[in-house]
């Protein structure tokens, strides 16, 4: 996975909606497939932000049905959506 420092962050977009496209095109692409355990803590170090920015993007991307997020067991992949929506 890519650090912090490798993204080229867009100032046009929030950081969260950022994080959220990059998260779907991992799913989409396979490199989190079903069954992932997303962990907050180590997406916020890897973008190098706080955890209320990651859990905007996850909520994002939990509205698109791509994850799944469980009290106590964290944010799973579910499926991929290979539509492109």
């Amino acid at each position: 996975m890519t650090g912090s420092e490798d993204i080229e962050w867009d100032a046009t977009l929030y950081k969260y909606e950022q994080i959220a496209q990059i998260l779907t095109e991992r799913i989409r692409s396979g490199v989190y497939p079903p069954q992932t355990v997303l962990s907050e803590v180590t997406l916020e170090q890897e973008f190098g932000v706080a955890r209320p920015t990651v859990r905007l993007a996850m909520k994002i991307i939990r509205e698109q049905g791509l994850i799944v997020t469980r009290r106590g067991k964290g944010s799973i992949v579910v499926r991929r959506d290979n539509n492109g929506s």
